[in-house]
């Protein structure tokens, strides 16, 4: 038994339909472009939030 009921086989033969739906090539440049867009992310969290401020003067600003 694999995943939620599914056997591995059924998977296997999913796998296997969606590559030759999509090809090799196609699935591997969306799975580039999906890490790019979760690194991205990743990194947005990571950054400070003065950075999307720095273009307002303090003066502009209206901190608590």
């Amino acid at each position: 038994m694999g995943l939620g009921g599914i056997s591995f086989g059924s998977l296997l033969l999913i796998f296997l339909i969606i590559v030759v739906l999509f090809g090799t090539k196609r699935l591997r440049d969306i799975g580039e472009d999906l890490g790019q867009a979760v690194r991205n992310f990743r990194k947005g969290l990571q950054e400070p939030e003065d950075k999307d401020l720095k273009g307002i003067s303090k003066h502009d600003r209206q901190d608590p």
